[in-house]
């Protein structure tokens, strides 16, 4: 792999001096205007440092807009299939690179080693499937109520996008960005979460040695007000595409509001399990299991709530908590290990708050877990407990508020229709699932749950690159990620008419 700077930082992580990545702007790598970066360091052990970045500007903003702004007059006009190519190229890449990615991705990001391959994995999975859409922006042709007239509709790319992208999957959500913006014939300028740059500098870079010109895909690091704010309000930014918090998510519409700027925004989720008394236990457990504290909780699809029939509450409960209780907690490169830790102190204080505020409220019961980790090498990182609240009601803080951690909260229910009440009653609407062997419920559920997203004797988590991705209510503001609803976001529509009658035609008006 190509190598993306030239200088190392003074500070050093075990006697090895730790790389300074620099911004990538107009097909450079380039130092920030400011002079000034910022340490990235592994949550599992926050005294390595994993890389040194770039603290930007509003200045290091205009000078990459400028870049993307100018970049675009050429891209869009280059044939589609011919920038597919090179989208086509860099899934080839990345599988050379993946286990160095998945390294790099554990190191900075913490989730074990066999979720940063799956990571790196949906970035290539990105990669093939729009490198196909260069041959497939279908668009429409309709007959014309007028003689000698023909009609049509083509996508038209919008210019430059800007991109605010999160940590948890530090590649796999860039590349549902960037990708379909590219095959579209847009110009990017990202900014990565500034716990999980390293992912995009390697994803960038490999980009760059796949041939993208100059300009057409630009980074800034940075923080959100320094550099996510001036990306936002930047005239020349088209699209801005956001995925984080519903809070932060309210601000970047508010931003975009005044000036009409298209955006989309996938954000929080509150996903529930539904168990009924007809299910195979053993895999709903495993589904529950895998679901709540995979990623270690920190997933928008992952599953905070499981509501249980009440005829098979009890043997899911007692089950369920001794599958947590053995679930390894370490470093995520350890193949030992099966949940890592949480991505920084802030988060692991919002964790161990949520854990008091399950204690606090009246009926739930602490049934597992509910402590930070500080034995040993753990004293060094973020590690949280996996947390199970039992007998938790649908209108409790930690059954209602999303926690982004590896607390579950089961919930019990008398019947079918009240658990897809207590499903469908949230602020959220990302995912959900049930297990059950009656087809009629599991047909019934997938009607009347109102996510973006439904699985059927599967946890909530684990979507493809192929469908659309994305939730309603306060989840997003009704785009969609991934798939060809993706290509949606990024082009505009444009219908054309050609009148060849040689006269004057009136639509809805001449017989």
């Amino acid at each position: 792999m190509a190598k993306t700077t030239t200088k190392t930082a003074s500070k050093t992580t075990r006697g090895k001096k730790a790389v300074v990545h620099k911004n990538f702007i107009n097909g450079k790598w380039v130092a920030s205007t400011t002079g000034e970066t910022f340490e990235n360091r592994n949550p599992a052990d926050n005294r390595q440092v994993v890389g040194v970045f770039q603290k930007s500007s509003d200045r290091d903003v205009n000078t990459a807009v400028d870049a993307a702004h100018e970049a675009y007059k050429s891209w869009r006009l280059m044939p589609a299939p011919k920038r597919a190519e090179i989208l086509y190229k860099v899934g080839e890449r990345l599988i050379q690179y993946k286990e160095q990615f998945a390294s790099d991705m554990t190191r900075e990001m913490g989730k074990v080693l066999a979720e940063t391959r799956g990571d790196v994995q949906e970035a290539i999975d990105m990669s093939y499937y729009m490198a196909g859409e260069g041959r497939r922006q279908f668009g429409n042709t309709t007959p014309s109520e007028m003689r000698n007239k023909f009609q049509m509709s083509v996508r038209q790319p919008m210019g430059v996008c800007g991109m605010i992208t999160p940590w948890n999957f530090p590649m796999a959500i860039p590349s549902w960005k960037i990708m379909p913006a590219l095959v579209l014939g847009n110009t990017v300028v990202i900014k990565p979460a500034t716990d999980t740059p390293l992912s995009v500098v390697n994803f960038v870079n490999t980009l760059h040695e796949c041939g993208i010109p100059p300009g057409v895909v630009n980074m800034v690091t940075g923080s959100g007000r320094a550099v996510g704010e001036p990306i936002i309000n930047h005239p020349s930014v088209k699209l801005v595409s956001f995925t984080g918090s519903t809070e932060v998510g309210r601000s970047v519409s508010s931003l975009c509001g005044p000036s009409f700027k298209h955006v989309c925004l996938e954000m929080g989720g509150k996903n529930a399990q539904i168990v009924m008394d007809d299910a195979n236990l053993s895999l709903a457990l495993e589904g529950a299991l895998w679901g709540g504290f995979g990623t270690t909780g920190q997933r928008c699809t992952a599953t905070s709530r499981v509501i249980i029939h009440k005829k098979v509450y009890d043997k899911f409960v007692t089950e369920f908590v001794k599958m947590a209780k053995k679930l390894k907690v370490g470093d995520g490169l350890d193949p030992k290990v099966d949940v890592g830790p949480t991505i920084s102190e802030s988060q692991l204080r919002t964790v161990e708050q949520y854990v008091t505020i399950g204690k606090n409220e009246d009926g739930a019961t602490l049934l597992c877990g509910g402590h930070r980790l500080t034995k040993g090498d753990l004293q060094h990182g973020f590690f949280h407990e996996p947390t199970v609240f039992g007998d938790v009601s649908p209108k409790m803080r930690i059954a209602q508020e999303e926690i982004f951690g590896p607390v579950v909260s089961l919930i019990p229910v008398k019947s079918f229709d009240e658990a897809i009440e207590v499903c469908n009653n949230v602020a959220y609407g990302l995912s959900a699932s049930i297990y059950t062997q009656d087809v009629n419920r599991a047909f019934t559920a997938m009607r009347d749950v109102y996510t973006g997203i439904f699985y059927i004797n599967a946890p909530t988590i684990g979507a493809e690159v192929h469908l659309p991705f994305g939730g309603t209510k306060a989840t997003g503001n009704g785009h969609r990620e991934a798939g060809q609803a993706a290509l949606d976001v990024f082009s505009e529509w444009k219908s054309v008419y050609v009148d060849f009658s040689g006269a004057l035609q009136r639509a809805q008006i001449d017989d």
